[in-house]
């Protein structure tokens, strides 16, 4: 969501490169960059003009630290003014010490509140909180219907008593079965209404005093840009909020929303939605949003997410087995569906430093279309040829009954077999730390320079759609002819 934002923030370090000292004169330029990346992001106009100013004040008092550049310098200083306007730190989720913690859920119609509340409790069962959902919307067709539904899909009770019932009287029974069965927390989802009017802030307020929430959570959809720092103000000047949760982060919504909510309306960004499935719910950390903003990536994210579905046990077992190149089919199959449940190729590229603008849409498209390609293939494999490619390189039989029933051609299970074993080999290298030897340019042999490229057909050995990723040269291929020169010695770049 942040490409184009960081796209224009890029232009403003620009203007800095190749000064020695950040001065009045030469921020001005870097200065109206940021402020018509802001505007395009579609943030809040005072927000847009309170940042311009503590940018410029706190650039002009800044000292350059020896050995740091004004440019890098001036993008120090917008980080933590970014940091400063998205709230500084994260804010959790109340957990009352008399149960249950109740959480308010309010909103717009058409903000995804729904499927919020339930991602919200799927992210407090994995907590090991348990959880009551309170179905209150008796308005909108189906939104009953629907929350049981996702309440069984991720295997949380759901409180309804249809929708014959007024929403006060509904909440009142659900908080009282809550504490009859002894949960943790209970959420309850109210009814939307396309715009915000005096009988939906009433009955909020309504449903407010009479559970007496721990929490009350507006959920706001992030491609309404500056309207929702207004909406979450209104919100909270009339009923009172505590936090927003900002929904579709992952879809086409230019960042503006992140960078408003706080500033405006004073009260924190929790949560974030960033998929349609209930596992798409992340704590909102203002450093981490920064960084992405920025294109610096956003490890702790990464790592947080390859936790949750690496087993340390499987990674021991994996490590053995680069380690004595008996990495395997199964292996890399278990592995590629492993960075699935992660997310997206294009999400997980872009929480790597240096890599979010680095790659298009379309190559990372082109990526993900490779690797499904590669499944297929191994899928038509038997166990035994899984287990032992050299079993498949001895023998054309195989390899045209592989391709058969995977629907490619020959010469693509020749080229991922050919290319697998090459990876493993290389993977052995790495594990013994041996990638100092001679012959070895920073790439894998035989994969465009691509530690996923030329997996079976996979665009020239490149997953990208035959363009080598960035910071990456490629080992040489060792089927083409070698041109003769004397000056080139010693080892390959890395």
């Amino acid at each position: 969501m942040f490409e184009a934002l960081s796209d224009q923030f890029e232009s403003a370090w620009k203007k800095l490169r190749g000064q020695d000292k950040i001065s009045e004169a030469n921020i001005t330029e870097a200065l109206r960059e940021v402020r018509r990346a802001l505007l395009e992001a579609d943030a809040n106009l005072d927000v847009v003009k309170g940042f311009v100013a503590d940018v410029k004040e706190k650039a002009q008092g800044a000292n350059v630290v020896s050995g740091v550049r004004p440019d890098q310098q001036f993008i120090k200083i917008v980080y933590d003014e970014l940091v400063e306007t998205m709230g500084e730190t994260n804010v959790p989720l109340a957990d009352s010490d008399s149960k249950p913690t109740v959480v308010l859920m309010a909103g717009l119609q058409g903000t995804g509140k729904t499927t919020a509340t339930a991602k919200l409790a799927l992210h407090l069962r994995k907590q090991e909180r348990s959880t009551l959902l309170v179905a209150t919307d008796v308005y909108r067709p189906a939104a009953i219907d629907q929350l049981l539904t996702l309440g069984k899909q991720i295997n949380v009770p759901v409180f309804e008593i249809g929708a014959d019932v007024s929403p006060v009287e509904i909440a009142r029974q659900g908080l009282a079965k809550a504490k009859e069965d002894g949960i943790d927390t209970v959420i309850i989802d109210t009814a939307g209404r396309l715009q915000i009017d005096t009988d939906m802030m009433a009955e909020l307020a309504q449903i407010k005093e009479v559970v007496q929430p721990d929490e009350v959570l507006l959920v706001v959809d992030a491609m309404t840009g500056q309207e929702a720092a207004t909406l979450t103000r209104t919100f909270h000047d009339e009923i009172g909020i505590t936090g927003a949760i900002l929904t579709k982060m992952d879809g086409d919504s230019r960042g503006g929303a992140a960078l408003s909510v706080r500033r405006i309306s004073g009260q924190p960004i929790k949560f974030i939605g960033v998929g349609e499935k209930v596992e798409a719910l992340q704590p909102f950390y203002p450093d981490r949003m920064a960084s992405r903003i920025l294109g610096m990536g956003d490890v702790l994210t990464l790592v947080e997410k390859a936790q949750e579905e690496v087993d340390i046990a499987d990674a021991e077992k994996l490590q053995e087995k680069i380690l004595s190149a008996q990495f395997d089919f199964n292996d890399f199959l278990k592995q590629t569906r492993l960075m699935k449940n992660m997310g997206s190729l294009a999400g997980i590229m872009k929480l790597i430093p240096g890599m979010g603008n680095k790659l298009s849409s379309d190559q990372l498209q082109q990526g993900e279309q490779q690797l499904k390609r590669c499944e297929a293939m191994i899928n038509s494999m038997t166990m035994e040829e899984r287990q032992n490619p050299e079993v498949l390189a001895g023998s054309p039989s195989r390899r045209r009954r592989v391709a058969k029933g995977a629907g490619y051609a020959e010469k693509d299970i020749s080229k991922l077999v050919t290319d697998f074993q090459r990876m493993r080999g290389l993977m052995q290298q790495m594990g013994q730390g041996n990638m100092g030897l001679p012959g070895f340019d920073g790439g894998f042999p035989g994969m465009g320079g691509n530690p996923m490229g030329g997996m079976g057909g996979m665009g020239g050995g490149n997953p990208m759609g035959g363009r080598p990723m960035p910071g990456w040269r490629g080992a040489p291929n060792p089927n083409k002819k070698k041109k003769k020169n004397k000056k080139r010695k010693g080892f390959g770049s890395l």
